[in-house]
């Protein structure tokens, strides 16, 4: 119930604070929305450069090889285990 009655009192003081300083308010989105459209846009391009970068890579028929993977997996254990033997 003292959850409740704190939200209330939150949302009442929230609502009277906007109507006093709304002026404000707007002054402080007139800052931060230029900024947050950069930053999003900037990651907006960054997502879809490296999305097209993956694109092209699979045009070229560089594909990852599981078998290849395999086999160097493989490799790299024996040479841990001959290292492992070896001290």
């Amino acid at each position: 119930m003292k959850i409740i009655i704190g939200g209330a009192i939150a949302v009442l003081l929230g609502l009277i604070g906007i109507g006093v300083w709304f002026p404000h308010l707007i002054a402080i989105l007139k800052g931060t929305i230029p900024i947050v459209l950069l930053l999003g846009g900037s990651l907006a391009l960054y997502l879809g450069f490296d999305e097209l970068k993956d694109t092209w890579k699979n045009e070229e028929g560089i594909e990852d090889d599981p078998v290849e993977d395999k086999e160097r997996i493989a490799d790299l254990e024996k040479e841990l285990e001959k290292l492992k033997n070896n001290k």
